[in-house]
């Protein structure tokens, strides 16, 4: 038992360190994005030490550089990571236990990233590991590589030229991708709701778009989240009785 329990957590922290290798090299495309975007070194170095959530950075930026204010950036960047508060629901009773500093530190590294690998582990050791370690590859390595991408294109006197401006919104298409396709893991009632919110969001915020300052159609494309939210789910119980039927 101890062995299989020994190689579950050998397991989920391999998996953590691919992760966070993977993950993190995208910090190179947020410090050219948030240089372009007009922000400094620093500031970008901030934000990564401070917000760590791609998603959330990369809509902060894009505001940004759409000439949109910090407040309507900031708030969009805030919708967007509030998903992260319901991963934390799902992860406390895993994570349970530690005085407050430790439950501060476990909180600013429940991200996607962590969530996923947390929760697809046999048991709550491999879980707690493999959060962990996700946790500590995803952040070093992507304020590493934030820090060279933001020195990278500091350098260079109108990044726009090599066309910088648009590593921002492809990296952050790249990182919604996943999400988007969907795996045999995810249920796909689950999947076809994530694709119906992204679907409604992106009309709302090109309708929005010419009519509203800039900022302004993030934060309305969160709108459609909400309605989604508010479907009913369709029940999985006709589809499961089929299968039976057929085995």
């Amino acid at each position: 038992m101890h062995d299989e329990i020994r190689h579950d957590r050998r397991a989920a922290i391999r998996d953590g360190l691919g992760v966070g290798i993977a993950v993190g090299v995208s910090g190179v495309a947020f410090g050219a994005a948030a240089i372009t975007a007009g922000l400094s070194v620093p500031q970008a170095c901030a934000l990564s030490l401070v917000a760590f959530t791609g998603a959330s950075q990369f809509a902060l930026a894009g505001v940004v550089a759409g000439g949109g204010g910090l407040v309507a950036g900031t708030a969009g960047a805030l919708l967007l990571g509030v998903r992260n508060s319901f991963y934390g629901l799902r992860l406390a009773v895993i994570l349970e236990g530690g005085g407050r500093l430790r439950r501060l530190l476990t909180a600013q590294g429940v991200i996607d990233e962590t969530t996923a690998v947390a929760l697809a582990q046999p048991n709550a050791a491999a879980a707690r590991a493999g959060f962990f370690t996700t946790f500590a590859a995803v952040y070093l390595m992507w304020n590493l590589t934030t820090l060279l991408g933001a020195l990278g294109a500091s350098q260079v006197s109108d990044p726009a030229v090599f066309g910088l401006d648009v590593v921002g919104p492809a990296t952050f298409v790249a990182l919604l991708w996943p999400r988007l396709r969907g795996d045999e893991r995810t249920p796909k009632a689950e999947t076809a709701r994530i694709r119906l919110i992204a679907a409604g969001g992106a009309a709302i915020a090109l309708a929005a778009t010419p009519v509203t300052a800039p900022g302004v159609p993030v934060l309305l494309a969160a709108t459609a989240a909400l309605v989604v939210m508010l479907l009913p789910e369709q029940s999985t119980e006709p589809e499961q009785n089929a299968e039976e039927a057929s085995a």
